[in-house]
């Protein structure tokens, strides 16, 4: 259903480097940059575009779909790595449903980046 998603943040250079690391076991990369904007996506599309000046207020949740539970854990142990700040470690969130496995962090300007599996552990 959607395209692209973009936000506004304080500190380019800082938050470039934040989603490059933090979405690059998602299988994201910094695909563009142009006139101040940096777009991350994969095959060339950017699907999430950066822009520096001034921060998005208020911050903003984002929600990335994984393929599967390692990409989850792989996720939240490089956005932390990255500079990222937990918020909620990976595991499940049955009040979703029972299947719902994700981890949040937020960003340097405080957004609430989250990446979820919805597929079952046995079916792996």
């Amino acid at each position: 259903m959607l395209d692209h998603i973009s936000l506004m943040v304080h500190d380019y250079q800082r938050s470039k480097m934040f989603y490059q690391l933090a979405l690059a076991p998602l299988g994201y990369e910094l695909v563009s940059e142009m006139a101040g904007w940096a777009g991350f996506g994969w095959g060339g599309k950017p699907q999430l575009l950066i822009k520096g000046g001034s921060s998005t207020t208020p911050a903003v949740h984002i929600a990335f779909s994984a393929e599967d539970r390692e990409t989850v854990q792989a996720f939240h142990d490089a956005a932390m790595e990255a500079g990222g700040k937990d918020n909620g470690a990976p595991g499940l969130r049955p009040e979703y449903h029972e299947h719902y496995y994700a981890a949040y962090v937020l960003d340097p300007d405080g957004n609430n980046i989250e990446v979820v599996c919805h597929i079952p552990a046995d079916a792996f």
